[in-house]
């Protein structure tokens, strides 16, 4: 077993690049995707059981939502970079270090995290946009969210350590794993049970605790190539801080997003009211499952990027790159095409109420005008964050959101009302976009000159 896995690791730097993309990417893009459908289930659900007021209230948790996943994959993306990079150096001993030091890590992140949050759940929910209408079904949500914070840091974390393990598909598999039990639990606890917003938070929770232990039974194997051991669960700052320098950009993201997502819902119940609210609830949840898409192809391109960055195979880095960009642009082009096309049916799945169908419609149509670039730039993102480039990451990260889009969403309201909320996302996608381009472009050059 651990010859087969050791095997598995040295061919990152062996095996055709496009080969070994669809085989790391297709497992990730699977469990990414699968991961926004039981969040989009749970919003069909919520949607057409409980009501329209109730989608705007769980669109009020989505900054929630994301710090809580953000934490938890910030810790997992930064120990799966830095084992990948540890693997293509032959540090075997190091690997397995990060792999215990990224178990504690998240636990303690998570339990504070979540600690914190729950003493100021109603404060916070009022400073993300709830109001007192949405406040209740926003609080049941994310009062059991919370509670099971921990199970969602260490759920997260786990799958991207599986991937840079060299299990790429049994990561999917437990994300497969979430999305059917947390259908068959919102079936249950929704529809048979009646237990509304509450039931969804429960059913969500349940089944990220369920396949935590999945991983945690796969990681513990001592026949694995790269297992838990005694002795390295303790943390230690030399590890830490390599986790962090790199967790730290995907974080800094999705705090970001999650600042603008804040800002955006203030803005939609200031100038369109809580169904405006329940249509940027709608049109994230349609463009995520896109984006999720990008996001599996950027996960099953860091460990071959990380790998080949850390033996200097400069030419199989700019293989897997190059592939990477035009895949996550034909995968946004495809999802254009739907928003263009056919939202009104997208939003149908969501709810029947016919204002809150006609809003999501054109705030579908809006939110993705843009997205044939923003696979450009999301992989860009993703790939200076792969070989350790921490800073130029971050940069790109906080640009797009912090730079480009909050002014725009302060100041382009003011004079075209809750349109000027919605034209301001394509509008820094398309300036974000640029800034990719010209920041891979000088770094390429300086990446040939090395080579030569």
């Amino acid at each position: 077993m651990e010859k087969d896995n050791k095997q598995a690791t040295l061919e990152l730097g062996t095996k055709p690049v496009g080969s070994l993309l669809l085989r790391y990417a297709m497992p990730a893009i699977i469990a990414m995707v699968a991961s926004s459908l039981y969040n989009i289930i749970d919003r069909i659900f919520i949607g057409q059981v409980v009501g329209p007021l109730a989608i705007s209230g769980l669109a009020i948790t989505f900054p929630f939502m994301n710090l809580s996943a953000a934490f938890g994959a910030a810790v997992g993306v930064g120990a799966s970079t830095a084992i990948s990079i540890r693997l293509g150096q032959r540090d075997y001993k190091t690997a397995e270090n990060l792999l215990g030091n990224t178990l504690t890590l998240n636990f303690i992140v998570g339990l504070m995290f979540g600690t914190i949050c729950l003493i100021f759940i109603d404060p916070i929910l009022r400073f993300f946009g709830a109001s007192d209408q949405t406040l209740p079904y926003a609080r049941d949500f994310m009062q059991v969210i919370l509670v099971g914070n921990i199970i969602t840091h260490e759920y997260f974390g786990m799958n991207a350590v599986l991937r840079a393990a060299g299990k790429p598909r049994q990561a999917m598999n437990a994300t497969l794993f979430t999305v059917v039990m947390n259908i068959m639990l919102d079936v249950i606890f929704i529809l048979w049970w009646g237990w509304g917003i509450r039931g969804a938070a429960i059913a969500t929770i349940i089944s990220q605790a369920m396949a935590f232990i999945y991983q945690m039974v796969l990681l513990s194997d001592k026949k694995a190539f790269l297992h838990l051991k005694r002795g390295t669960y303790r943390l230690k700052k030399a590890l830490v801080k390599s986790i962090v320098e790199v967790g730290v950009s995907p974080l800094f993201m999705n705090i970001c997003t999650s600042i603008v997502v804040i800002f955006m819902n203030n803005q939609f119940v200031k100038y369109g009211g809580d169904l405006s609210v329940g249509s940027y609830g709608i049109a994230n949840s349609v463009a995520v499952v896109f984006v999720m898409f990008v996001m599996g192809l950027n996960q099953g391109m860091q460990p071959i990027a990380g790998y080949n960055y850390g033996s200097q195979q400069i030419d199989r880095l700019m293989q897997v790159v190059k592939l990477s960009i035009i895949s996550a642009t034909c995968i946004m082009t495809v999802g254009w095409l739907i928003a263009m096309f056919i939202p009104e049916q997208c939003a149908r799945l969501f709810t029947t109420d016919p204002e809150l169908i006609k809003l999501s419609a054109r705030a579908i149509r809006i939110n993705m005008i843009c997205f044939p670039v923003i696979g450009f730039q999301m992989v860009t993102t993703n790939f200076f964050q792969c070989i350790g480039k921490a800073k130029l990451s971050i940069f790109l990260s906080l640009s797009r959101q912090l730079l480009f889009l909050l002014p725009l969403i302060a100041v382009l309201p003011r004079y075209f009302g809750v349109d000027g909320v919605w034209f301001s996302l394509p509008t820094a996608d398309a300036i974000a976009a640029v800034v990719a381009s010209i920041l891979m472009t000088s770094f390429m050059r300086k990446l040939k000159k090395q080579t030569v």
